[in-house]
């Protein structure tokens, strides 16, 4: 399947279900029909053939953080393990005392039940998370790219990470390394590890090149060496992780 044939499927689909932006009023009541029970969750079989038990529901905002979009939201696809969504929010606080006035973006997790959550191959288990690219604009943060919804999967960066609609905009390879070693670290304080972390190949050596990539570079993260072409190019605005149990 091309990559034009993936996006005009994912737009059709996004434009059918997906909104942009959010609506606090859609956002109350959602939350109000998924009250949220005490009984753990359990993830069956593998991120791309299994189910979640008991589910939970990722907050839709925090403090430093946000889920990219409504209409993906209350269609219940934010859904994680019970220790993988303690895992991310547990490493958005450390990241909320080193970094104080920087905010994150949270995009697609699983359904509320797991299993096939289209377009995405993985995500069937409540342990796979998309987490969007943090940009810069001439070297300033910039975020109004990061608002406009379920479209955010199709923009494009070429290999140096710089947007296709506007050079001046780029990927912070920096900030990159640094929430995935966070989310390591809150991973193995829950006795969780990251399994793989899905990224466009061509960006790992500018990640590397970084002062938190040479740390990110020297630990046993693995990130994949290579990809087939859809699949590549389609991770070029967001990274995704798969966690896994520690043995």
């Amino acid at each position: 399947m091309s990559k034009l044939f993936q996006l005009l499927l994912l737009v059709c689909f996004c434009n059918s279900v997906f909104g942009q932006g959010h609506s606090s009023d859609r956002i109350k009541v959602y939350l109000s029909g998924n009250k949220e029970n005490s009984t753990p969750s359990t993830s069956t079989g593998t991120v791309s053939g299994g189910t979640l038990i008991n589910g939970k529901l990722f907050p839709f905002q925090g403090t430093n953080y946000q889920y990219f979009d409504t209409s993906s939201y209350i269609n219940n696809r934010a859904f994680l393990n019970d220790k993988i969504r303690t895992v991310v929010i547990s490493s958005y606080e450390q990241l909320e005392k080193e970094i104080p006035n920087r905010k994150f973006f949270i995009m697609e997790c699983s359904n509320k039940n797991g299993g096939e959550i289209f377009p995405h191959r993985t995500h069937q288990n409540g342990l796979s998370i998309d987490f969007m690219m943090p940009l810069m604009k001439d070297n300033m943060v910039f975020y109004k790219l990061d608002t406009i919804g379920a479209s955010h999967y199709w923009l494009d960066f070429d290999n140096e990470g710089k947007y296709s609609g506007d050079k001046s905009i780029s990927i912070d390879f920096d900030l990159v390394a640094r929430q995935i070693l966070s989310l390591e670290t809150s991973a193995r304080n829950n006795g969780y590890k990251i399994q793989k972390v899905i990224i466009k190949t061509e960006f790992k050596n500018l990640i590397f090149a970084t002062p938190h990539g040479k740390k990110l570079k020297q630990s046993n993260i693995y990130l994949v060496n290579s990809l087939t072409p859809l699949i590549n190019s389609l991770h070029d605005d967001h990274f995704h992780i798969d966690f896994e149990i520690l043995k």
